[in-house]
């Protein structure tokens, strides 16, 4: 029996295996609205035969989008469209989907990666952003205002909103985006937040709005039927940014208030990063975390090949794994790693023809026939 195309449970929800298709932003919406691009993307990855697949990085209010081209739930108008597109899928597609849900703090305003991704001016139809503190993310762009009282509540009341309007469309799950130094991770990391309030200084306090946040999202949907977790950079790779140690405090504190997973990343607050990658280069991130709760946890980052990923999970490194640039290159990339696993994944039925002559049993029980 494959480890990885075992069943796992994450809060009230049922995977039937440990792939997950990680947030990848597509940067193809309109005013935050998703379009017919969604619904090719999104349509194709559902039909891959992974367990979840987690929408892209989802702005809560409009200056939260990392570009104007980012995924929005703030208004009617985004849930309809994006109402519409999950719509089309779930005629074709049982895969449990869940939603990131975001806010890019000082990291928004900025191009799409194919027009290279830097700030916009805001002559050029960029907008101010805003963040713990007043600090730019790189040398030379113009600096974030500094969110006050009611900026926090706004930013908090715009979570809570979206989480509302995504269980409203049926999302089984929601993936609290606090990594890759946008704005709650922003709240974590030192580099970021120099606030001299309560939200500021210690570890204690720089976790506050991030767990703030947590609570308000988990009270406001049904828990029997709403899987919420977290996805975090658990280090900065900078020296006196956020380390594990810190986010294993962080973590403590989320599973201590009903949070069902914790997805972990790295990086992202800071241009002076150093990151050795290679493959499987944050899974000991996973792994270290995983040994200090009791929540899943899933590793990501340079997991390509299927004996790889198995031997995470059967080492108890990480409870799933998640591919993301990996998938986008190889849509049926779960199947190849059955295929590799003697395992049995899903597939639609109008593609069960395309099973190999040597894998008969690699979609199931299948029967096709025809005159």
């Amino acid at each position: 029996m494959s480890a990885l195309f075992s069943p796992l449970r994450l809060g009230s929800l049922n995977l039937t295996n440990r792939i997950i298709i990680a947030p990848m932003c597509q940067y193809s919406a309109d005013n935050g609205k998703a379009t017919d691009w969604h619904l090719i993307h999104l349509g194709g990855l559902a039909l891959s035969g992974a367990g979840l697949l987690i929408l892209e990085a989802t702005a809560v209010e409009d200056i939260g989008r990392i570009s104007p081209g980012d995924l929005g739930l703030w208004s009617d108008e985004t849930e309809a469209a994006l109402g519409e597109v999950l719509k089309s899928i779930r005629r074709h597609s049982n895969m449990p989907v869940a939603i990131q849900l975001g806010h890019a703090g000082r990291k928004a305003s900025s191009q799409v990666p194919w027009h290279g991704g830097q700030l916009i001016a805001i002559e050029d139809g960029g907008w101010q952003m805003a963040a713990p503190s007043a600090l730019a993310h790189g040398k030379g762009e113009r600096p974030p205002l500094a969110l006050d009282e009611a900026g926090l509540q706004r930013v908090k009341n715009a979570f809570v909103d979206a989480a509302v309007r995504a269980h409203r469309l049926g999302i089984n799950a929601i993936e609290i985006h606090a990594a890759h130094g946008y704005l709650l991770h922003q709240f974590l990391s030192p580099i970021a937040n120099q606030r001299t309030d309560q939200y500021g200084g210690s570890v204690e306090n720089r976790l506050r709005f991030p767990l703030e946040v947590f609570e308000a999202v988990r009270a406001a949907v049904p828990k029997d039927s709403m899987t919420v977790g977290v996805r975090l950079s658990a280090t900065d790779w900078v020296d006196g940014g956020l380390d594990v140690a810190q986010s294993k405090r962080f973590v403590q504190a989320l599973q201590e208030r009903g949070c069902d997973f914790i997805h972990v990343s790295s990086g992202g607050v800071s241009p002076e990063q150093k990151i050795p990658l290679g493959p499987g280069y944050q899974v000991h991130l996973a792994e270290e975390i995983k040994q200090h709760c009791s929540l899943p946890v899933i590793a990501v980052g340079l997991i390509t090949d299927a004996q790889q990923a198995e031997d995470i999970i059967k080492a108890g490194k990480a409870d799933a794994i998640a591919i993301a640039r990996g998938i986008l290159y190889d849509p049926h990339w779960p199947w190849h790693a059955a295929a590799q696993l003697n395992a049995t994944v899903d597939a639609p039925k109008q593609y069960w023809r395309s099973q190999p002559r040597d894998q008969k049993n690699l979609f199931g029980d299948t029967r096709i026939g025809q005159r």
